[in-house]
């Protein structure tokens, strides 16, 4: 392993991070535990929190799970915790790796922070970024040495297991086998194999936590791993050089919708035709949509469960166009009999544009063309989705977001206790009172309350 690695992992310190950096730790932080929130009211969430509580039991070194309470090892809190937040497709990504990061790292983080004392705010953050910074190379370098396109879950075991490095403070030996062990056991699961069939399989973010967080405890017992070459191969060594001087972290996408990202060009740019013209849903006759091959791949017109509704292009859009937007509650399984919105979705013809092909995966483009019943054909021209890092979101958005996801299960008090936590870190906060904010169960934990 390039000494640089380690020495990233191990000796980055609050105070090597430009404030820039620090303040989109705290950005994505807030987002991440919105998105946990509204997440943890599904029937996937619900599942895999009994199920970790069955089969990850508690031990000498334990954590609670993210909005439950109820404590286990750290690698089935990492397990639920990744699952939880990716239940609600709503969580920041990287238009290179084709997924995400920060829904398994913060959960690992927060299992490996509690199970091991560890209550700095500063450092919390610090590995935080480090995580971010190490998943989204892992993600990369990974698409650039393999053919299949892997769930998220691959690289997010390799960053888990570095904070489980750090957090354990293991030699830079035993962190070499520890980023071993996470990338040979981490779910290089097929990605287009949920697209097409989407489930709770997901994007395998919560077993990518719990394989990276189990590698670093497994190096520490003396366990060895084969050499991660998405790390050490030659090939990839670019990638890793630039450790701590260029910053990833800023390449992150906000998401503004709870759906795949490559569906939100086609819902933003329906959106933008409804608001500049005012079109009732009555009024629409046909919606063609013009996109890239991937968001036409995501073709569940009339979705069973919330997995298919946010791996599906066309519901989103006709929810959107019904409800004047698209947040959690347009996903949810009372949504899914609309009539309204099953009646827009089908109305919807989709075509693939040679151009939005080949600007793929650097950029998302769709264009939407609204045909109303008195014959007018309103073009969209190509639309992005809002949240790109070259337009960053206005942080009082990303607010308002976190409050519509977290306020109706949380509350506005304790949502607004959370956000208060979050800003304090690293400006004299404690650690310890986000922790209990986060880690508390809701105040409906239904049959997960048990």
């Amino acid at each position: 392993m390039a000494l640089r690695f380690s020495d990233f992992v191990h000796d980055l310190r609050w105070q090597d991070l430009p404030p820039e950096v620090r303040n989109f730790a705290r950005r994505w932080l807030l987002d991440l535990i919105g998105v946990a929130a509204g997440g943890s009211e599904t029937q996937l969430s619900r599942i895999i929190r009994d199920h970790a509580a069955q089969q990850f039991g508690a031990s000498t070194s334990s954590a609670r799970m993210l909005f439950d309470g109820r404590a286990l090892s750290p690698a089935g809190a990492a397990l639920a915790g990744g699952m939880t937040i990716d239940a609600l497709d709503a969580h920041d990504g990287h238009k290179l790796t084709k997924g995400h990061v920060g829904c398994g790292v913060l959960p690992a983080l927060l299992a490996l922070s509690e199970a091991e004392g560890r209550d700095e705010a500063e450092e919390f953050l610090t590995a935080l970024v480090i995580g971010y910074e190490i998943g989204t190379r892992a993600g990369i370098a990974l698409h650039a040495s393999v053919p299949d396109y892997h769930t998220s879950g691959a690289w997010i075991a390799v960053a888990a297991a570095a904070l489980g490095a750090r957090t354990l403070e293991l030699s830079t030996a035993h962190t070499r086998e520890a980023i071993g062990i996470a990338e040979f056991h981490g779910p290089r699961s097929q990605m287009m194999r949920c697209i097409d069939h989407p489930t709770m399989l997901k994007d395998g973010s919560g077993w990518g936590a719990m394989a990276g967080v189990s590698a670093a405890y497994l190096a520490r017992a003396g366990f060895t791993g084969a050499p991660a070459l998405t790390v050490e191969a030659e090939a990839q060594s670019a990638l890793w050089g630039d450790l701590g001087s260029h910053w990833r972290i800023f390449e992150q996408y906000f998401k503004h919708f709870p759906v795949c990202r490559w569906a939100q060009p086609s819902v933003q740019a329906a959106l933008d035709l409804k608001a500049a013209h005012a079109i009732a849903p009555d009024q629409i006759e046909r919606i063609e949509i013009i996109s890239f091959h991937e968001a036409i791949r995501l073709a569940v017109r009339h979705p069973r469960s919330t997995e298919e509704a946010q791996y599906s292009t066309a519901f989103p859009v006709a929810a959107a166009l019904a409800r004047d937007g698209l947040g959690p509650a347009e996903v949810a399984q009372d949504s899914l009999s609309d009539p309204q919105i099953n009646a827009l979705a089908d109305r919807i013809d989709f075509a693939e544009s040679d151009a939005f092909n080949a600007a793929f995966p650097a950029r998302r483009l769709a264009e939407v063309t609204l045909v109303l019943q008195d014959g007018r054909r309103l073009m969209s021209g190509p639309t992005e989705a809002g949240g790109d890092p070259e337009t960053p979101t206005p942080d009082a958005k990303l607010r308002e977001k976190y409050r519509a996801y977290a306020g109706p299960v949380l509350g506005s008090a304790r949502s607004q206790a959370i956000e208060t936590a979050v800003d304090g870190l690293g400006m004299g906060g404690a650690l310890s009172t986000l922790l209990d904010l986060v880690l508390s169960p809701t105040r409906d934990q239904g049959s997960s309350a048990s």
